[in-house]
Protein backbone atom coordinates (compact mmCIF):
# COMPACT_ATOMS: atom_id res chain seq x y z
CA UNK A 1 0.00 0.00 0.00
CA UNK A 2 1.26 3.25 -0.98
CA UNK A 3 0.44 6.50 0.38
CA UNK A 4 0.38 8.40 -3.16
CA UNK A 5 -1.81 5.67 -4.14
CA UNK A 6 -4.25 5.69 -0.78
CA UNK A 7 -6.77 8.32 0.12
CA UNK A 8 -7.48 8.71 3.76
CA UNK A 9 -9.08 11.25 5.85
CA UNK A 10 -7.22 12.83 8.70
CA UNK A 11 -9.18 15.32 11.14
CA UNK A 12 -6.95 17.59 13.45
CA UNK A 13 -8.47 18.38 16.47
CA UNK A 14 -7.07 21.75 18.09
CA UNK A 15 -5.84 24.69 15.75
CA UNK A 16 -2.22 24.61 17.82
CA UNK A 17 1.72 24.04 16.39
CA UNK A 18 1.43 20.41 17.19
CA UNK A 19 -1.76 20.22 14.72
CA UNK A 20 -0.12 22.54 12.35
CA UNK A 21 3.30 20.65 12.81
CA UNK A 22 1.42 16.77 12.13
CA UNK A 23 -0.57 18.69 9.02
CA UNK A 24 2.65 20.23 7.29
CA UNK A 25 4.63 16.81 7.35
CA UNK A 26 1.71 14.93 6.31
CA UNK A 27 1.09 17.57 3.27
CA UNK A 28 4.74 16.72 2.08
CA UNK A 29 4.39 12.97 3.00
CA UNK A 30 0.87 12.34 1.42
CA UNK A 31 -0.32 15.65 -0.60
CA UNK A 32 -3.75 13.53 -1.73
CA UNK A 33 -4.66 12.88 2.19
CA UNK A 34 -7.86 14.73 3.07
CA UNK A 35 -7.16 17.00 6.10
CA UNK A 36 -9.53 18.93 7.82
CA UNK A 37 -8.96 21.03 11.07
CA UNK A 38 -11.64 21.87 13.77
CA UNK A 39 -10.68 24.86 16.04
CA UNK A 40 -13.09 26.31 18.93
CA UNK A 41 -11.43 29.29 18.64
CA UNK A 42 -11.23 32.03 16.02
CA UNK A 43 -7.71 32.06 15.09
CA UNK A 44 -5.17 29.58 15.03
CA UNK A 45 -2.22 29.43 17.78
CA UNK A 46 -4.30 31.41 20.85
CA UNK A 47 -4.06 28.89 23.39
CA UNK A 48 -0.80 27.03 24.98
CA UNK A 49 0.89 27.68 21.44
CA UNK A 50 0.59 31.61 21.91
CA UNK A 51 3.59 33.29 22.23
CA UNK A 52 2.11 35.14 25.95
CA UNK A 53 1.06 31.70 26.99
CA UNK A 54 4.68 30.08 26.87
CA UNK A 55 8.18 30.79 27.53
CA UNK A 56 9.34 30.79 23.68
CA UNK A 57 12.15 28.99 24.51
CA UNK A 58 13.85 26.56 21.80
CA UNK A 59 14.12 23.97 24.37
CA UNK A 60 17.41 22.31 23.81
CA UNK A 61 18.61 21.79 27.28
CA UNK A 62 21.25 24.33 26.96
CA UNK A 63 20.10 26.24 30.38
CA UNK A 64 17.25 23.70 31.75
CA UNK A 65 18.52 22.39 35.28
CA UNK A 66 16.00 19.73 35.31
CA UNK A 67 16.98 17.69 32.35
CA UNK A 68 20.14 16.87 33.96
CA UNK A 69 18.85 16.04 37.45
CA UNK A 70 22.04 14.59 40.48
CA UNK A 71 22.10 11.61 41.28
CA UNK A 72 22.86 10.30 44.36
CA UNK A 73 25.93 9.39 44.06
CA UNK A 74 26.85 13.09 42.79
CA UNK A 75 26.96 12.17 39.48
CA UNK A 76 25.17 14.43 37.18
CA UNK A 77 22.73 12.52 34.75
CA UNK A 78 22.58 13.83 31.20
CA UNK A 79 20.94 11.01 28.93
CA UNK A 80 17.42 13.53 29.23
CA UNK A 81 19.62 16.43 27.92
CA UNK A 82 20.97 14.65 24.99
CA UNK A 83 17.61 13.31 24.26
CA UNK A 84 15.40 16.95 24.30
CA UNK A 85 18.33 18.45 22.42
CA UNK A 86 18.30 16.08 19.85
CA UNK A 87 14.66 16.49 19.32
CA UNK A 88 15.32 20.17 18.89
CA UNK A 89 17.41 19.64 16.37
CA UNK A 90 14.62 17.83 14.13
CA UNK A 91 12.59 20.67 14.20
CA UNK A 92 15.08 23.26 13.61
CA UNK A 93 16.09 20.95 10.23
CA UNK A 94 12.05 20.83 9.75
CA UNK A 95 11.65 24.60 9.75
CA UNK A 96 14.74 25.25 7.51
CA UNK A 97 13.51 22.75 5.13
CA UNK A 98 10.43 24.63 4.88
CA UNK A 99 12.03 27.75 4.55
CA UNK A 100 14.46 26.44 2.02
CA UNK A 101 11.37 25.00 -0.38
CA UNK A 102 9.65 28.62 -0.30
CA UNK A 103 6.89 27.68 1.88
CA UNK A 104 7.63 30.05 4.80
CA UNK A 105 9.37 33.11 4.59
CA UNK A 106 11.13 35.05 6.88
CA UNK A 107 12.32 33.03 9.50
CA UNK A 108 13.33 36.33 11.82
CA UNK A 109 9.59 36.59 12.44
CA UNK A 110 9.74 33.27 14.64
CA UNK A 111 12.91 32.91 15.44
CA UNK A 112 15.83 34.83 17.00
CA UNK A 113 19.09 33.53 18.19
CA UNK A 114 19.49 34.08 22.05
CA UNK A 115 22.18 32.98 24.63
CA UNK A 116 20.78 30.54 27.45
CA UNK A 117 22.30 30.36 30.39
CA UNK A 118 21.64 28.74 33.76
CA UNK A 119 22.30 30.79 36.97
CA UNK A 120 22.39 29.37 40.64
CA UNK A 121 23.25 30.84 44.04
CA UNK A 122 24.41 29.11 47.37
CA UNK A 123 28.28 26.85 47.20
CA UNK A 124 25.93 23.44 46.67
CA UNK A 125 24.58 24.91 43.63
CA UNK A 126 27.24 26.09 42.40
CA UNK A 127 29.05 22.99 42.99
CA UNK A 128 26.28 21.53 41.02
CA UNK A 129 26.31 23.74 38.22
CA UNK A 130 29.75 23.43 37.91
CA UNK A 131 29.86 19.65 37.98
CA UNK A 132 26.89 19.86 35.14
CA UNK A 133 29.19 22.32 32.93
CA UNK A 134 31.54 18.88 33.36
CA UNK A 135 29.35 16.53 32.20
CA UNK A 136 28.08 18.47 29.19
CA UNK A 137 31.41 20.60 27.48
CA UNK A 138 32.53 17.47 26.06
CA UNK A 139 29.54 16.28 24.12
CA UNK A 140 28.89 18.37 21.11
CA UNK A 141 25.66 19.33 21.46
CA UNK A 142 26.76 21.04 24.11
CA UNK A 143 30.26 22.53 22.51
CA UNK A 144 30.81 26.23 22.96
CA UNK A 145 29.45 26.33 26.42
CA UNK A 146 31.09 28.75 29.53
CA UNK A 147 31.21 28.25 32.90
CA UNK A 148 32.07 31.07 35.32
CA UNK A 149 31.78 31.97 39.06
CA UNK A 150 34.03 35.52 38.44
CA UNK A 151 32.03 38.08 39.27
CA UNK A 152 34.04 40.33 36.92
CA UNK A 153 33.10 37.92 34.08
CA UNK A 154 29.31 37.49 34.83
CA UNK A 155 28.68 41.04 34.92
CA UNK A 156 29.74 40.99 31.08
CA UNK A 157 27.13 38.11 30.39
CA UNK A 158 24.59 39.35 32.73
CA UNK A 159 24.82 43.13 33.59
CA UNK A 160 21.12 43.35 34.76
CA UNK A 161 21.53 40.62 37.35
CA UNK A 162 24.53 41.41 39.07
CA UNK A 163 24.40 45.01 39.19
CA UNK A 164 24.02 46.67 42.57
CA UNK A 165 24.88 42.90 44.04
CA UNK A 166 25.55 43.20 47.43
CA UNK A 167 25.40 39.67 49.19
CA UNK A 168 28.57 37.57 49.49
CA UNK A 169 26.77 34.45 48.50
CA UNK A 170 28.21 32.50 45.80
CA UNK A 171 26.88 32.74 42.54
CA UNK A 172 27.80 31.01 38.83
CA UNK A 173 26.50 30.51 35.64
CA UNK A 174 26.80 28.67 32.27
CA UNK A 175 26.57 30.75 29.15
CA UNK A 176 25.79 29.02 25.40
CA UNK A 177 25.62 31.62 21.82
CA UNK A 178 23.57 28.72 20.37
CA UNK A 179 20.60 29.47 22.25
CA UNK A 180 17.19 30.23 20.33
CA UNK A 181 13.72 32.32 21.41
CA UNK A 182 10.87 31.19 19.27
CA UNK A 183 7.41 33.18 18.84
CA UNK A 184 5.28 29.71 18.70
CA UNK A 185 2.41 31.56 18.36
CA UNK A 186 4.07 33.55 15.37
CA UNK A 187 5.11 29.79 14.09
CA UNK A 188 2.01 28.75 14.23
CA UNK A 189 0.05 30.89 12.44
CA UNK A 190 2.50 30.63 9.71
CA UNK A 191 2.44 26.92 9.47
CA UNK A 192 -1.62 27.24 8.79
CA UNK A 193 -1.53 29.53 6.19
CA UNK A 194 0.95 27.53 4.44
CA UNK A 195 -1.69 24.31 5.02
CA UNK A 196 -4.68 27.10 3.82
CA UNK A 197 -2.61 27.04 0.20
CA UNK A 198 -2.25 23.52 0.32
CA UNK A 199 -6.02 23.24 0.46
CA UNK A 200 -6.49 22.18 3.91
CA UNK A 201 -9.82 23.15 5.22
CA UNK A 202 -9.63 24.90 8.33
CA UNK A 203 -12.91 25.18 10.20
CA UNK A 204 -12.16 27.88 13.04
CA UNK A 205 -15.36 28.61 15.49
CA UNK A 206 -15.87 25.10 15.15
CA UNK A 207 -16.33 23.07 19.22
CA UNK A 208 -15.96 19.67 18.82
CA UNK A 209 -18.23 17.95 20.88
CA UNK A 210 -17.47 14.22 20.45
CA UNK A 211 -15.89 10.96 18.59
CA UNK A 212 -17.77 8.00 18.07
CA UNK A 213 -16.20 4.65 16.29
CA UNK A 214 -17.81 3.25 13.19
CA UNK A 215 -18.70 -0.33 12.48
CA UNK A 216 -15.85 0.31 9.53
CA UNK A 217 -13.46 1.33 12.35
CA UNK A 218 -13.59 5.32 11.00
CA UNK A 219 -13.95 7.93 13.24
CA UNK A 220 -17.11 9.78 13.34
CA UNK A 221 -16.58 13.72 14.88
CA UNK A 222 -19.39 15.38 15.93
CA UNK A 223 -18.67 19.18 15.64
CA UNK A 224 -20.90 22.22 16.78
CA UNK A 225 -20.51 25.09 14.42
CA UNK A 226 -20.84 28.01 16.61
CA UNK A 227 -21.70 30.58 14.19
CA UNK A 228 -24.72 29.06 13.32
CA UNK A 229 -25.16 26.76 16.44
CA UNK A 230 -25.72 23.79 14.33
CA UNK A 231 -24.18 20.31 14.70
CA UNK A 232 -22.03 18.96 11.54
CA UNK A 233 -21.30 15.11 11.52
CA UNK A 234 -17.38 14.34 10.18
CA UNK A 235 -16.25 11.35 9.07
CA UNK A 236 -12.04 10.25 9.17
CA UNK A 237 -9.49 7.33 8.87
CA UNK A 238 -7.62 9.48 11.40
CA UNK A 239 -7.86 11.58 13.98
CA UNK A 240 -5.48 13.21 16.13
CA UNK A 241 -6.22 15.54 19.16
CA UNK A 242 -3.97 18.24 19.80
CA UNK A 243 -6.42 20.24 21.50
CA UNK A 244 -3.57 21.34 24.65
CA UNK A 245 -5.59 21.24 27.89
CA UNK A 246 -8.61 20.19 26.20
CA UNK A 247 -7.12 17.03 24.63
CA UNK A 248 -7.90 14.66 27.95
CA UNK A 249 -11.27 15.33 27.58
CA UNK A 250 -12.03 14.37 23.67
CA UNK A 251 -9.52 11.46 24.70
CA UNK A 252 -11.99 10.20 27.46
CA UNK A 253 -14.62 10.25 25.22
CA UNK A 254 -13.21 8.27 22.12
CA UNK A 255 -13.11 5.24 24.65
CA UNK A 256 -10.50 3.58 23.40
CA UNK A 257 -9.05 1.25 26.36
CA UNK A 258 -5.34 3.74 26.17
CA UNK A 259 -7.83 6.34 27.79
CA UNK A 260 -8.21 4.49 30.99
CA UNK A 261 -6.37 5.47 34.33
CA UNK A 262 -5.40 8.72 33.19
CA UNK A 263 -6.06 11.99 34.94
CA UNK A 264 -4.82 15.72 34.34
CA UNK A 265 -3.91 18.18 36.64
CA UNK A 266 -4.18 21.59 35.38
CA UNK A 267 -1.55 24.57 36.77
CA UNK A 268 -1.96 27.55 35.50
CA UNK A 269 0.92 30.39 35.24
CA UNK A 270 1.93 34.11 35.51
CA UNK A 271 4.61 36.33 34.08
CA UNK A 272 5.81 39.54 35.09
CA UNK A 273 6.81 41.89 31.97
CA UNK A 274 9.41 44.68 31.97
CA UNK A 275 7.83 47.63 31.07
CA UNK A 276 11.10 50.08 31.17
CA UNK A 277 12.59 49.77 27.74
CA UNK A 278 15.86 51.36 29.25
CA UNK A 279 15.83 47.78 31.38
CA UNK A 280 15.00 45.67 28.10
CA UNK A 281 17.81 46.67 26.66
CA UNK A 282 20.40 45.59 29.56
CA UNK A 283 19.70 42.03 29.31
CA UNK A 284 20.12 39.85 26.80
CA UNK A 285 19.92 36.27 27.42
CA UNK A 286 17.27 33.79 28.93
CA UNK A 287 18.85 32.95 32.23
CA UNK A 288 17.70 29.93 34.14
CA UNK A 289 17.37 28.96 37.88
CA UNK A 290 16.82 26.09 40.00
CA UNK A 291 12.90 25.13 41.00
CA UNK A 292 11.93 25.33 44.46
CA UNK A 293 11.31 22.43 46.80
CA UNK A 294 7.63 21.38 45.31
CA UNK A 295 7.09 22.93 42.37
CA UNK A 296 6.75 21.82 38.98
CA UNK A 297 9.78 21.66 36.04
CA UNK A 298 7.29 24.02 34.35
CA UNK A 299 7.64 26.81 37.07
CA UNK A 300 11.48 27.03 37.07
CA UNK A 301 12.19 31.23 37.62
CA UNK A 302 13.74 32.46 34.42
CA UNK A 303 14.38 35.86 33.44
CA UNK A 304 13.61 35.49 29.37
CA UNK A 305 14.83 38.03 26.83
CA UNK A 306 11.96 37.93 24.08
CA UNK A 307 11.07 38.84 20.55
CA UNK A 308 7.10 39.27 20.34
CA UNK A 309 5.59 41.35 17.51
CA UNK A 310 8.85 42.52 16.46
CA UNK A 311 9.63 44.00 19.63
CA UNK A 312 12.41 43.01 22.53
CA UNK A 313 11.01 42.03 26.11
CA UNK A 314 11.79 41.01 29.13
CA UNK A 315 10.04 38.26 31.01
CA UNK A 316 10.17 36.79 34.54
CA UNK A 317 8.81 33.93 36.01
CA UNK A 318 6.54 31.77 35.72
CA UNK A 319 4.33 32.11 39.04
CA UNK A 320 2.35 29.24 39.29
CA UNK A 321 -1.27 28.95 40.15
CA UNK A 322 -4.08 27.15 40.34
CA UNK A 323 -7.52 27.04 38.27
CA UNK A 324 -9.67 24.35 37.67
CA UNK A 325 -9.69 25.05 33.88
CA UNK A 326 -7.80 23.17 31.08
CA UNK A 327 -7.67 25.93 28.99
CA UNK A 328 -7.61 29.76 29.48
CA UNK A 329 -11.06 29.91 27.44
CA UNK A 330 -12.22 26.71 29.48
CA UNK A 331 -14.72 25.69 31.74
CA UNK A 332 -14.05 25.55 35.70
CA UNK A 333 -16.00 22.10 35.75
CA UNK A 334 -13.48 21.00 33.49
CA UNK A 335 -11.07 19.27 36.46
CA UNK A 336 -14.66 17.72 37.63
CA UNK A 337 -15.67 16.47 34.43
CA UNK A 338 -12.60 14.83 33.90
CA UNK A 339 -13.08 12.50 36.83
CA UNK A 340 -13.97 9.07 35.63
CA UNK A 341 -14.65 5.86 37.62
CA UNK A 342 -11.57 4.15 35.48
CA UNK A 343 -8.99 7.49 36.59
CA UNK A 344 -10.63 8.19 40.13
CA UNK A 345 -8.18 6.59 42.43
CA UNK A 346 -5.39 7.38 39.77
CA UNK A 347 -6.35 10.84 40.55
CA UNK A 348 -6.85 10.46 44.49
CA UNK A 349 -3.22 8.37 44.45
CA UNK A 350 -1.59 11.57 43.08
CA UNK A 351 -3.45 14.12 45.59
CA UNK A 352 -2.21 12.09 48.38
CA UNK A 353 1.34 12.34 46.97
CA UNK A 354 1.56 15.78 45.62
CA UNK A 355 1.15 17.76 49.01
CA UNK A 356 4.46 19.72 48.82
CA UNK A 357 3.06 20.89 45.08
CA UNK A 358 -0.38 21.88 46.06
CA UNK A 359 1.37 23.58 49.22
CA UNK A 360 3.26 24.98 46.44
CA UNK A 361 0.55 26.14 44.39
CA UNK A 362 -1.25 27.49 47.68
CA UNK A 363 1.17 29.58 48.31
CA UNK A 364 1.87 30.92 44.39
CA UNK A 365 -1.94 31.90 44.82
CA UNK A 366 -1.34 33.93 47.52
CA UNK A 367 1.77 36.09 45.95
CA UNK A 368 0.97 39.93 45.55
CA UNK A 369 2.65 42.12 42.90
CA UNK A 370 4.92 43.02 45.70
CA UNK A 371 5.93 39.36 46.86
CA UNK A 372 6.30 38.38 43.32
CA UNK A 373 8.73 41.49 42.61
CA UNK A 374 11.07 40.55 46.09
CA UNK A 375 11.28 37.09 43.90
CA UNK A 376 12.34 38.74 40.94
CA UNK A 377 15.01 40.68 42.81
CA UNK A 378 16.56 37.29 43.61
CA UNK A 379 17.33 37.92 39.70
CA UNK A 380 17.55 41.76 39.88
CA UNK A 381 18.28 43.15 42.93
CA UNK A 382 17.68 46.72 42.55
CA UNK A 383 13.88 45.96 41.00
CA UNK A 384 11.14 48.29 41.18
CA UNK A 385 7.42 47.42 41.41
CA UNK A 386 6.75 49.83 38.80
CA UNK A 387 8.74 48.26 35.92
CA UNK A 388 7.10 45.50 36.14
CA UNK A 389 3.36 44.64 35.16
CA UNK A 390 1.74 40.58 35.74
CA UNK A 391 0.64 39.13 32.30
CA UNK A 392 -1.42 35.83 32.77
CA UNK A 393 -0.01 33.22 30.89
CA UNK A 394 -1.35 29.82 29.32
CA UNK A 395 -2.74 26.51 31.53
CA UNK A 396 -1.14 23.55 31.46
CA UNK A 397 -2.31 19.93 31.96
CA UNK A 398 -0.25 17.67 33.59
CA UNK A 399 -0.83 13.93 33.06
CA UNK A 400 -1.60 12.02 35.90
CA UNK A 401 -0.84 8.18 35.33
CA UNK A 402 0.06 4.70 36.63
CA UNK A 403 3.71 3.78 36.24
CA UNK A 404 5.61 1.18 37.03
CA UNK A 405 8.36 3.76 38.59
CA UNK A 406 6.20 5.59 40.32
CA UNK A 407 3.16 3.93 41.16
CA UNK A 408 -0.65 4.43 41.47
CA UNK A 409 -1.11 8.40 40.43
CA UNK A 410 2.32 9.10 39.37
CA UNK A 411 2.14 13.00 38.18
CA UNK A 412 3.81 13.23 34.47
CA UNK A 413 6.41 16.44 34.01
CA UNK A 414 6.87 16.14 29.93
CA UNK A 415 4.89 15.33 26.81
CA UNK A 416 3.06 12.38 26.24
CA UNK A 417 1.10 10.65 22.94
CA UNK A 418 -1.51 8.62 23.58
CA UNK A 419 -2.29 5.82 20.61
CA UNK A 420 -5.08 3.64 20.22
CA UNK A 421 -3.71 0.24 19.49
CA UNK A 422 -4.88 0.18 15.77
CA UNK A 423 -3.92 3.97 15.34
CA UNK A 424 -6.62 5.18 13.81
CA UNK A 425 -6.51 7.88 16.90
CA UNK A 426 -3.47 9.61 18.66
CA UNK A 427 -4.16 12.14 21.44
CA UNK A 428 -1.23 14.45 23.05
CA UNK A 429 -1.03 15.40 26.43
CA UNK A 430 1.35 17.60 28.87
CA UNK A 431 3.32 20.44 28.74
CA UNK A 432 7.30 21.39 28.63
CA UNK A 433 9.23 20.85 25.88
CA UNK A 434 5.99 20.39 24.14
CA UNK A 435 6.19 23.06 21.08
CA UNK A 436 10.07 22.96 20.95
CA UNK A 437 10.19 18.90 20.05
CA UNK A 438 6.85 19.24 18.07
CA UNK A 439 8.71 17.20 14.94
CA UNK A 440 9.96 14.67 16.45
CA UNK A 441 6.37 13.96 18.93
CA UNK A 442 4.74 14.08 15.03
CA UNK A 443 6.65 11.73 13.74
CA UNK A 444 6.35 9.45 16.47
CA UNK A 445 2.85 9.86 15.75
CA UNK A 446 3.32 8.82 11.98
CA UNK A 447 5.20 6.13 13.44
CA UNK A 448 2.67 4.89 15.43
CA UNK A 449 0.09 5.08 13.88
CA UNK A 450 0.57 4.71 9.93
CA UNK A 451 3.30 1.95 9.99
CA UNK A 452 2.60 0.72 7.01
CA UNK A 453 3.79 4.05 4.99
CA UNK A 454 7.22 4.20 7.10
CA UNK A 455 9.51 2.36 5.43
CA UNK A 456 8.24 4.62 1.75
CA UNK A 457 8.28 7.84 3.61
CA UNK A 458 11.79 7.62 5.17
CA UNK A 459 13.44 9.36 2.15
CA UNK A 460 11.11 12.11 2.38
CA UNK A 461 11.50 12.32 5.83
CA UNK A 462 15.31 12.28 5.65
CA UNK A 463 15.15 14.76 3.33
CA UNK A 464 13.20 17.37 5.53
CA UNK A 465 14.57 16.18 8.98
CA UNK A 466 18.23 14.72 7.94
CA UNK A 467 19.51 13.40 11.36
CA UNK A 468 16.48 11.46 11.90
CA UNK A 469 16.96 8.36 13.59
CA UNK A 470 20.67 9.31 13.86
CA UNK A 471 22.26 10.01 17.10
CA UNK A 472 23.74 13.72 17.01
CA UNK A 473 25.70 14.05 20.00
CA UNK A 474 27.56 10.47 18.17
CA UNK A 475 28.32 12.05 14.78
CA UNK A 476 29.77 15.47 16.15
CA UNK A 477 30.56 16.93 12.42
CA UNK A 478 27.32 16.28 11.34
CA UNK A 479 25.66 17.67 13.78
CA UNK A 480 27.89 20.86 13.62
CA UNK A 481 26.87 20.18 10.05
CA UNK A 482 23.53 20.97 10.48
CA UNK A 483 23.72 23.23 13.16
CA UNK A 484 25.36 25.75 11.09
CA UNK A 485 22.94 24.90 7.73
CA UNK A 486 20.23 25.78 9.86
CA UNK A 487 21.49 28.40 11.68
CA UNK A 488 22.31 30.49 7.80
CA UNK A 489 18.21 29.52 6.79
CA UNK A 490 17.17 30.48 9.70
CA UNK A 491 19.58 33.83 10.17
CA UNK A 492 20.96 32.34 13.64
CA UNK A 493 24.33 32.03 15.11
CA UNK A 494 26.61 29.96 13.82
CA UNK A 495 29.02 27.81 15.82
CA UNK A 496 32.89 28.24 14.29
CA UNK A 497 34.45 25.12 15.89
CA UNK A 498 37.92 23.74 15.47
CA UNK A 499 38.04 20.08 13.89
CA UNK A 500 38.70 18.15 17.01
CA UNK A 501 40.19 14.40 15.57
CA UNK A 502 39.96 12.45 18.93
CA UNK A 503 36.73 13.99 19.46
CA UNK A 504 35.63 12.93 15.48
CA UNK A 505 33.17 9.58 15.00
CA UNK A 506 32.63 8.89 11.61
CA UNK A 507 29.27 9.57 11.03
CA UNK A 508 27.07 7.40 8.80
CA UNK A 509 26.02 8.05 4.94
CA UNK A 510 23.38 9.90 4.26
CA UNK A 511 20.82 9.22 1.58
CA UNK A 512 21.53 10.85 -1.32
CA UNK A 513 18.25 13.10 -1.49
CA UNK A 514 19.92 15.16 2.17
Amino acid sequence: MKSHETKMDVILIGAGVMSATLGAILKELAPNWNIKVFEKLDAPGIESSNEWNNAGTGHAALCELNYTPQLKDGSIEITKAIKVNEQFQLSRQFWSFLIEKGLLKNPEDFIMPIPHMSMVQGEANVEFLQKRFEALKDNPLFEGMEFSDDPKKLAEWIPLIMNNRTDSEPIAATKIDTGTDVNFGALTRMLFDHLERQNVELNYNHRVDNLTRLNDRRWEVKVTNQENKKWEYHQADFVFIGGGGGSLHLLQKSGIPESRNIGGFPVSGLFLVCNNPEIVEKHHAKVYGKAKVGAPPMSVPHLDTRYIDGKKCLLFGPFAGFSPKFLKTGSNLDLIKSVMPNNVFTMLAAGAKEMSLTKYLIEQVMLSNEKRVEELREFIPDAKLEDWETVVAGQRVQVIKDTEIGGKGTLQFGTEVVTASDGSIAALLGASPGASTAVHVMLEVLERCFPEFVEEWEPQVKEMVPSYGISLSENRELFFDLLNSTARTLKLTEMHIERQEDQHVSEPALPENT
